[in-house]
């Protein structure tokens, strides 16, 4: 430990409050304005300017033990623990509410610092070790936290410390946004050209509807069933769902289900290199199956002719009119299309050479697009690290 600082208990730097039982605020006395009830919202987000709940002064009084004072901090204590937010001038006067810890600082220990402290690793880390619960984990006792060691520079050095930290985190969220900018950009790139080439056809393309340009264009056979129909699932037939299309890139690659030979005799094989278009929920995700597999009627599959387009052409083409299709299919209580939606929507096809020519440009950029995307992630995972390191340095002397 560095030269003048001491070990001191977190108990002994700052006071300990932890929100009232659950059975003190409940829902029906709580009232249109009054008093307000600060929740794990406001130390996760860091703002105190939206309120949910309120209680009259009578309850505000009788509850005046748990009142969040100009100073002091607030710490989520379940499910999402360990967020830390200091309480700012001129709060609407209140009281925290059961997931809440309050803690107030003492005189020896600046609030930026303490936060700052909360924040780092090394506390983290110790506050999940405590922490209790099995489906939702709570924050330990306050018996327990308050004897968890805090390092504790003099004051001058704390507020050092905090200024250094500052001016760091000040340019590591330039850069973060920086990094965020450019990841966007290089998606919208690709989009973007994507859009240039297919809304500007050539006057040579003809126009088709999608029947015209396939062999097979019908809905998947299978139903949604209930998982309790276990002799339908667990086979070596994939089984693709809306889900696997709308997190593929292309080609749809994974699946999360698969049917037994049972399944299979109430669906349908489809073949690898089927264009699968999701009709129900989130419509007009696409994807090319990039195996043989079944999938329920809550998805069209789509078998292009070879002889009139190009697969991965007309994939392309469907991501170009998402938006399109997606305003096309809203206006009922859940968003729908349906193979009758495409029956006199046209669209641009060249010829399959100029398809062909197409697809490879687009792959060629689509490549280069997710390099720079996982350039991008790179530096903000690394940004990440740097922050994390530099508090780790700050509360071990080193900063």
């Amino acid at each position: 430990m560095k030269k003048g600082w001491e070990v001191n208990k977190f108990g002994d730097v700052c006071d300990f409050v932890r929100g009232p039982f659950g059975g003190s605020l409940k829902k029906n006395i709580f009232k249109p304005q009054g008093y307000a009830v600060y929740e794990q919202q406001h130390a996760i987000y860091n703002q105190f300017e939206e309120i949910r709940y309120f209680i009259d002064k009578n309850k505000f009084n009788e509850m005046k033990r748990f009142e969040l004072n100009s100073g002091d901090l607030i710490m989520s204590c379940s499910g999402t623990m360990g967020k830390v937010a200091i309480v700012p001038d001129n709060i609407q006067k209140g009281i925290i509410n059961q997931a809440l810890l309050k803690l107030t600082p003492s005189k020896h220990i600046s609030k930026d610092f303490l936060k700052l402290w909360i924040q780092s690793e090394s506390f983290q880390e110790s506050l999940k070790a405590y922490s209790q619960g099995a489906a939702i984990q709570n924050v330990a006792s306050v018996k327990i936290l308050k004897n968890i060691d805090i390092h504790l520079p003099p004051l001058p050095e704390q507020k050092r410390i905090v200024a250094v930290l500052d001016e760091s985190f000040a340019a590591l969220a330039k850069a973060k946004e920086n990094a965020e900018k450019n990841l966007e950009n290089a998606r919208e790139l690709f989009e973007s050209v994507l859009e240039e080439i297919i809304t500007n056809p050539k006057e040579n393309w003809e126009r088709k509807t999608l029947k015209e340009i396939a062999t097979t264009f019908s809905r998947g056979r299978s139903k949604h069933r209930p998982r309790n129909e276990k002799k339908l699932y667990g086979g070596k037939y994939p089984f693709v769902q809306t889900g696997d299309i709308r997190n593929s890139n292309h080609y749809i690659t994974q699946y999360t289900q698969t049917y037994s030979e049972a399944g299979l005799a109430q669906s349908k094989l489809w073949p690898k290199g089927t264009i699968c278009i999701t009709i129900a929920a989130n419509i007009a995700e696409t994807g090319i199956l990039g195996f043989d597999a079944c999938f329920p009627d809550s998805i069209i599959g789509l078998i292009v002719n070879p002889k009139i387009a190009n697969v991965d052409f007309v994939e392309f083409l469907l991501q170009s009119f998402k938006v399109y299709l997606q305003a096309k299919g809203k206006g009922s209580a859940q968003d729908n299309l349906n193979v009758g939606s495409f029956e006199n929507e046209y669209f641009p096809i060249p010829s399959v050479p100029e398809q062909r020519s197409i697809v490879s440009k687009l792959n060629a950029l689509s490549a280069e697009t997710k390099k720079l995307e996982t350039i991008y992630q790179q530096k903000l995972s690394d940004l990440e690290e740097l922050k994390k390191s530099l508090l780790q340095k700050a509360f071990n002397g080193e900063l």
